[in-house]
C-alpha cells in the first residue's frame, strides 16, 4: 500500500485506499500526502502534519498546514500577519524569517510576499535569491519564472533574478516545451525564450501547445486547433459572434457618443436620482422622450432603475459636471466640434491633398466658454492618468522643474506632492496659466509663466517635463519644442516626456493616431522615433518605463 495512491474521502475527513479508510483518526479538513509520506490535517483551530497511519509527524501545533514540497512545507504558525513561513518533517521552522503569505518550493526556490505586498523568490534558508522585487512572482518551472512589474506587465526570469529577455506582456504563463502563453494589446499567443511571438496571430484564448499543436480561442467565439505557425488546422466549433454584427456594432459608435453628450447637454445626470416623470419636468422633456433616454444610458450601464426611480451607476457619475473626474465636457466635446474634424478625415489622408489641421489651441483661446471647458476636460484626463506619473520621474528632490505646457497645473501639483522641495514652473499659454491660477489651490513651490512653447523660454531649469505635448504636433514642431527645451537646461539635465509609445508589433494606439492627425495634426510615434528626435535636439534617451496602457515616461539626457 503506498500513500501515492491515498485519496480524499468525499467528506474531507480522512484518506481512503481503494475506497477504504486508511486510518481510524478523523478530522476537520484534510489535503493529500505528499513526500514523503505526509498530510496536512485539521482539527478545530490546530493544525498539523500526519503519517500513513493517522498519527501526528511531530509535537508541534500551528494554525494551517500545507504539502511538503521538496522537504518543506509552508504554514501559518497563527492569527499575525507575518506568521507565514517553512518547516520541515520534524515540524521545526527551518529558517527564521516570517512572511504573510508562502508558496512552495520548486527547484529549490519559493515566492513569498512580504509585509509590503511585495513578491520575491527565496532559497532554502529564507534569503531573498536577488534583490528585486516584484508586484507579483509566479512558481520556477525549469529554473524560468514569471514576475509582474509595478506597472502591471510580465516577464521571465532565470534562476538568479536576471530578466530572461526583457520582454513585457499584459499576462504570461511559464514555459512548456520552449513556448510560453502570452499577451499583449491584440491578444493571447505564443512567446520563444528570446520573448519574440512565434506568429502573428492573437485569440481570445491560447492553451500551451501539446504535440506541435494548440488548442485556441477566437474572439469570435471559435475554437480552433492551430499549428506553431498559428495556422488553423481544425475548426472545432464555429464563430459565436457575427462578424457582420459586429461590424455593424463599430459603424453605429456614434449611437454612443450622440446619446451621452445629450444626456449631459440637457442636465439629465444633474438630476438625478429621480423618477422618469421628474427627469422630464427638471430637464423640460416630454415623458416619452426621458423614458427612451434613460433606457438608452441604462442599455449602457450609466444609469440603473430601481422601483421606477433612476440613479447614475458609478460609471455614470463621471458625467455629472461637480464630478473631480468629470467627463462631462468631454462628452460634449467629442460629440461636436471633435467629431466633425473627423468629417475631414479624407481629405487629411488623400495624396492630392492640401489639407492642414486647424489650430485647435487657438480655436479654443478664442471662445471663452470653450476655453474654460476644454482645459477642465484636460484636467479630468490628467488627473485620473498622472497619479503615478511624479514617482517614476525619480527625481532628487531639491530640483527645478518647468511643466512645459502643463496646463491648469495638475501634474506640477502630484510633483510637489510627492517631492515637496522642488520648484516646479507650469509654462504654457496665457489664458491658460489665467485660468490655472484661479483654478488650482496655490503652493509656495508652485510658479506660473505665461508663453509660447516655440518661442524663447526665458526660464531656467534642471529638468523639463513635456507631458502629451509632442504628440499634439509633427516632427518639424516637435523638434522645435525640444530645442527650446534644451536651451533652458544644463548638460546633464533631465527630460521627462510622458507620452503613450506605438508599439512596433501591433495596432493598439492607431485609432487615437488617427485622432490626433485630425485635431491637432499631430502623431503618436515609437520608442525608435522619439529616440530620434531627442537626438537631433541633443538630448540622450536613457530610460523608457511604462506605466499604465496610455502613460509612459521616456527619460533622456541634455547632451
Amino acid at each position: 500500500m503506498s500513500w501515492a495512491q491515498f485519496t480524499v474521502s468525499g467528506d474531507g475527513t480522512h484518506h481512503l485506499y481503494n475506497g477504504v479508510p486508511v486510518y481510524e483518526e478523523r478530522f476537520d479538513e484534510i489535503l493529500a500526502f505528499h513526500q514523503p509520506g505526509l498530510a496536512p490535517v485539521r482539527r478545530g483551530s490546530k493544525a498539523w502534519h500526519i503519517r500513513v497511519d493517522g498519527q501526528a509527524a511531530y509535537s508541534c501545533r500551528f494554525m494551517r498546514t500545507f504539502g511538503f514540497y521538496e522537504g518543506r512545507a509552508a504554514i501559518i504558525e497563527s492569527t499575525e500577519e507575518d506568521s507565514w513561513c517553512h518547516i520541515d518533517t520534524a515540524g521545526r521552522s527551518v529558517y527564521r524569517q516570517r512572511y504573510t503569505w508562502c508558496g512552495n518550493f520548486q527547484g529549490q526556490r519559493c515566492t513569498i510576499r512580504d509585509a509590503e505586498g511585495m513578491y520575491y523568490h527565496i532559497d532554502y534558508d529564507g534569503q531573498a535569491v536577488y534583490s528585486e522585487h516584484w508586484r507579483y512572482a509566479g512558481d520556477y518551472r525549469d529554473g524560468i519564472a514569471v514576475v509582474q512589474g509595478s506597472d502591471g506587465r510580465s516577464t521571465h526570469i532565470d534562476d538568479h533574478g536576471q530578466l530572461l529577455h526583457g520582454q513585457w506582456f499584459l499576462n504570461l504563463d511559464v514555459f512548456h516545451k520552449g513556448l510560453a502563453r502570452a499577451c499583449d494589446e491584440a491578444g493571447w499567443a505564443h512567446i520563444n525564450v528570446d520573448g519574440a511571438f512565434i506568429y502573428k496571430r492573437r485569440f481570445a484564448m491560447v492553451e500551451p501547445f501539446y504535440n506541435g499543436q494548440a488548442h485556441v480561442e477566437t474572439f469570435a467565439g471559435a475554437l480552433e486547433i492551430i499549428n506553431e505557425k498559428g495556422e488553423s488546422i481544425l475548426q472545432l466549433r464555429p464563430p459565436l459572434h457575427s462578424e457582420f454584427s459586429a461590424l455593424s456594432t463599430d459603424l453605429v459608435g456614434f449611437w454612443r457618443t450622440q446619446t451621452i453628450a445629450t444626456a449631459v447637454s440637457l442636465g439629465i445626470f444633474e438630476v438625478l436620482a429621480g423618477s422618469a416623470e421628474e427627469v422630464a419636468k427638471q430637464c423640460g422633456l416630454n415623458l416619452r422622450g426621458a423614458q427612451y433616454i434613460l433606457r438608452a444610458l441604462d442599455e449602457m450601464k450609466l444609469v440603473t432603475c430601481h422601483e421606477e426611480r433612476w440613479f447614475p451607476t458609478s460609471k455614470g457619475a463621471f458625467l455629472k459636471v461637480g464630478h473631480p473626474l468629470t467627463l462631462a465636457d468631454a462628452a460634449l466635446e467629442f460629440a461636436g466640434s471633435l467629431s466633425r474634424m473627423w468629417e475631414q478625415l479624407p481629405n487629411a489622408l488623400s495624396a492630392n491633398s492640401h489639407w492642414t489641421a486647424a489650430d485647435i489651441f487657438h480655436t479654443i483661446a478664442q471662445d471663452d466658454v470653450r476655453k474654460k471647458t476644454h482645459h477642465r476636460m484636460l484636467q479630468s484626463y490628467a488627473r485620473h492618468d498622472y497619479v503615478s506619473v511624479p514617482q517614476a520621474f525619480e527625481l532628487l528632490g531639491n530640483e527645478r522643474v518647468i511643466d512645459a505646457g502643463g496646463g491648469l497645473g495638475v501634474l506640477a501639483q502630484l510633483v510637489i506632492a510627492t517631492y515637496p522641495n522642488v520648484q516646479v514652473t507650469v509654462f504654457d499659454r496665457p489664458e491658460v496659466i489665467e485660468q490655472g491660477r484661479k483654478t488650482l489651490h496655490q503652493s509656495p513651490k508652485l510658479y506660473w509663466h505665461a508663453g509660447d512653447l516655440f518661442s524663447p523660454w526665458k526660464l531656467e531649469s534642471d529638468v523639463v517635463i513635456l507631458a502629451r505635448i509632442l504628440h499634439d504636433w509633427n516632427d518639424e514642431a516637435a523638434l522645435r519644442i525640444l530645442n527650446n527645451a534644451r536651451s533652458v537646461l544644463p548638460t546633464g539635465g533631465r527630460l521627462l516626456v510622458v507620452e503613450m509609445p506605438l508599439s512596433e508589433n501591433h495596432s493598439s494606439g492607431a485609432l487615437l493616431n488617427l485622432h490626433l492627425l485630425m485635431v491637432t495634426g499631430g502623431r503618436e510615434r515609437t520608442v525608435n522615433e522619439y529616440q530620434q528626435l531627442f537626438k537631433k535636439a541633443l538630448f540622450s534617451l536613457i530610460n523608457v518605463q511604462r506605466l499604465t496602457n496610455v502613460s509612459s515616461v521616456l527619460t533622456a539626457v541634455a547632451m
